[in-house]
């Protein structure tokens, strides 16, 4: 038996795992072209005209399409357990996402509401496919070894996200050469996206199983999904370990989702980067958030779940503050590499944390619930840090520097959490 196999559970091909990575590939393309570096600077400065409220706009679109997903996803999550339909959800989530990225293509200078109402499509049926995907995690990983699998596919997502980047950046580099505005070039980077997204993604559905079965006596009802939702609440003192980490992951999350979606609006209207380099930063930081995802994947799994995500959250505070003091280029090409380190290990540490934390018999669901805490935070950072800007006339030095105190709260909280008793919680709710 090779090495990999033995990380897998029983009946698990390792071609599976390499599939079920394929979607992390897929769609890190959609938050890394469309979130973090190319349309959010493009809607504050061409959609919105560098209008005051620009960026506070930018993150309220964000904040509600998290909104719906945090009033659906334990909902979905809870019916596609009932109905053993994660792969189907995730399909449909899939479509979604590459329609409304393709959309986004209609939004030039000033037509701010197809903008608004194309990016909380896409970013909603984003935050659903996540969410499904992330619950497969656990059928096809010991408990062992969650962390290395999460981190080689968050490593691999990244990557993706690199292919995205890097196929537009080519595109953009062209069309500057040809005289091209940004009004010209940035929908067609939409369109790669979106076909990326829509290619990249086909192995997930086509090799990946669906290895749970529906539940007795569900047949299509949404009831059974709304009694095990409520369920879950009853009995949350069951899962503490699991709902303190929830609420530690709203908090962290909150400062991980605010830097992923202004890191190209901070350097572009804080340090003064042009497309060019905002671009090739957004590019390097990708690789360094690729082997921080894959290195701490390894690291994880023998420190300890909880420890590795207080490492990656002290690393948080040391970026943050690096990134509010920096007023040269070379102390921000500094924080934004730590950033792409910390971001990398700290998703994927949470994601294995939450899977060694969930029952097997309601995967989907608790990590439908690992959705809503982070949904939440995507609302809280990014808005916080909108609205702050806005009051202070865009100083987003200060607005960085709030940013930091997310982290904080969040090894506040972790210092709560103990993966031996909550690991326990999880097998004898199996049982």
């Amino acid at each position: 038996m090779s090495e990999v196999s033995k990380m897998l559970n029983p009946g698990v091909r390792p071609r599976e795992v390499w599939a079920w990575s394929c979607y992390d590939f897929a769609n890190s393309g959609y938050t890394t072209v469309v979130i973090t570096a190319i349309f959010n600077a493009y809607f504050v400065s061409a959609v919105a005209g560098k209008a005051p409220w620009a960026t506070f706009a930018w993150t309220a679109a964000l904040s509600v399409s998290y909104a719906l997903i945090v009033i659906t996803a334990p909902l979905i999550g809870a019916w596609a357990d009932v109905h053993a339909a994660k792969k189907r959800v995730l399909f449909l989530s899939t479509a979604g996402c590459v329609l409304g990225t393709a959309a986004l293509a209609f939004a030039g200078p000033g037509d701010l509401w197809i903008a608004i109402v194309a990016l909380v499509v896409s970013n909603f049926f984003y935050g659903t496919g996540e969410n499904v995907t992330a619950a497969f995690l656990p059928e096809l990983a010991r408990g062992e070894a969650l962390g290395k699998i999460s981190g080689w596919a968050w490593a691999f997502g990244y990557l993706g996200g690199l292919v995205s980047l890097g196929a537009s950046i080519g595109y953009v580099t062209w069309a500057q050469a040809q005289g091209q505005s940004a009004g010209d070039f940035v929908p067609v980077t939409m369109l790669i996206t979106a076909g990326l997204f829509a290619l990249s993604s086909l192995p997930t559905f086509l090799i990946m199983k669906e290895r749970a079965q529906p539940r007795t006596g569900a047949h299509g009802e949404y009831g059974s999904a709304f009694a095990r939702l409520r369920q879950s609440w009853r009995h949350a003192q069951d899962y503490r370990d699991l709902v303190r980490f929830l609420v530690c992951i709203l908090f962290y999350q909150a400062g991980v989702q605010t830097v992923v979606a202004i890191a190209a609006i901070y350097a572009q209207e804080a340090m003064g980067f042009g497309t060019t380099e905002t671009l090739v930063m957004v590019l390097l930081v990708n690789i360094t958030a690729a082997i921080g995802a894959f290195g701490f994947g390894y690291v994880q799994d023998r420190l300890g779940h909880v420890r590795s995500v207080a490492v990656t959250l002290i690393g948080w505070c040391v970026t943050t503050l690096v990134a509010w003091q920096a007023t040269e280029a070379a102390w921000f090409w500094v924080a934004a590499n730590l950033a792409g380190l910390c971001m990398g290990a700290s998703q994927s540490a949470g994601r294995a944390l939450v899977g060694y934390f969930s029952p097997d018999d309601r995967r989907a669901e608790f990590f439908g619930l690992w959705g809503l805490a982070v949904k939440l935070s995507s609302i809280l950072g990014p808005l916080t840090y909108g609205a702050i800007t806005w009051a202070t006339g865009g100083d987003h030095r200060l607005s960085m520097l709030v940013t930091g105190l997310f982290f904080v709260i969040g090894l506040v909280v972790l210092a709560g959490v103990d993966a031996k008793r909550g690991r326990a919680a999880a097998g004898a709710s199996t049982a």
